[in-house]
């Protein structure tokens, strides 16, 4: 077992049940405890929860020592826990809203695992995603080189170089400044979406042995590319992606339910969503509200 692992966990759930009242158990839980911290019981269930969450095993599957290093941190993290109880952790900082995440997040599992149960992707479902990916998977990788320099000036003159004959490599060597000079700027195999966009824009135009007449800017400098080749790309697999597959379609049937939850509840947003706002939204205007200007006088 992983020990920082298992600290964390102990402390995550010990802080989680350090903000409720003291109790022997969650309910249902009648297990004997294994141990008492403080006079407050940890249960046998909890215990062997805690061991199957960070191990995939139980203790029966576990040396005596290694039962007894689980137990001890389970023990220290209740013990962190209550302190910070009590030193006010729990009621400032950001303490109290990675509680309240952590909470969230745990439920959610719990109610998107309990939805999924009976609902398992079909064969049919999986294949219709694949077909979404390869729908829009790029279909060619490009073997580009390049030449980034600082400003579109100096772009522009060694465009003027290679117009006269210079080798796109030596140029490269001696003027760019990205770290692929040293290979003549040449970057390798890349399919379109591993490219800022007005590079990939630019270099999906050309044909191969052909470069930019024209500088490209991107957030690095301003480039001139020239394509090598390309090549088809092969995308993975059904089976290859099937896992993957399975947690987009379980995705997708999860959020579907809760678009349904969220459409059935009474929503009230108190922030400005416009796009570029921040911030509260104004406050309602008053049943007396001052009436608004005439149409042709001018509004602050």
């Amino acid at each position: 077992m992983n020990p920082s692992r298992i600290l964390l966990l102990a402390l995550t759930l010990a802080a989680l049940s350090a903000c409720q009242p003291k109790a022997a158990a969650p309910p249902g839980d009648t297990s004997p405890p294994v141990a008492t911290v403080n006079g407050v019981p940890i249960s046998r269930d909890f215990y062997e929860f805690y061991i199957k969450y960070v191990s995939g095993k139980t203790s029966a599957d576990l040396t005596a020592q290694q039962r007894g290093e689980a137990l001890d941190r389970l023990i220290r993290g209740e013990l962190v826990a209550d302190q910070a109880v009590k030193d006010g952790f729990d009621k400032n900082g950001d303490t109290v809203y990675l509680l309240q995440l952590s909470r969230l997040n745990l439920l959610q599992q719990a109610v998107s695992d309990h939805y999924l149960k009976d609902k398992k992707p079909t064969d049919e479902e999986l294949r219709a995603e694949y077909q979404t990916f390869l729908d829009r998977v790029p279909k060619l990788e490009y073997h580009p080189r390049h030449i980034l320099v600082a400003t579109e000036p100096f772009a522009d003159r060694v465009i003027e170089r290679l117009q006269k004959g210079e080798k796109f490599e030596d140029l490269a060597k001696a003027e760019s400044m990205d770290t692929s000079k040293n290979q003549g700027g040449d970057l390798g195999w890349l399919s379109a979406d591993r490219m800022p966009p007005e590079f990939s824009a630019a270099l999906v135009k050309l044909k191969p042995g052909e470069y930019t007449q024209k500088p490209v800017q991107t957030q690095y400098g301003w480039h001139i590319i020239e394509l090598v080749e390309t090549r088809p790309l092969t995308p993975a697999t059904f089976e290859q992606l099937k896992p993957r597959l399975v947690q987009v379609v379980e995705a997708k049937k999860f959020k579907t339910y809760t678009d349904e939850l969220m459409k059935n509840a009474q929503i009230v947003k108190l922030i400005d969503q416009t796009p570029g706002a921040s911030g509260a939204a104004p406050a309602a205007a008053p049943a007396t509200a001052a009436p608004t200007a005439p149409a042709d006088q001018p509004k602050n």
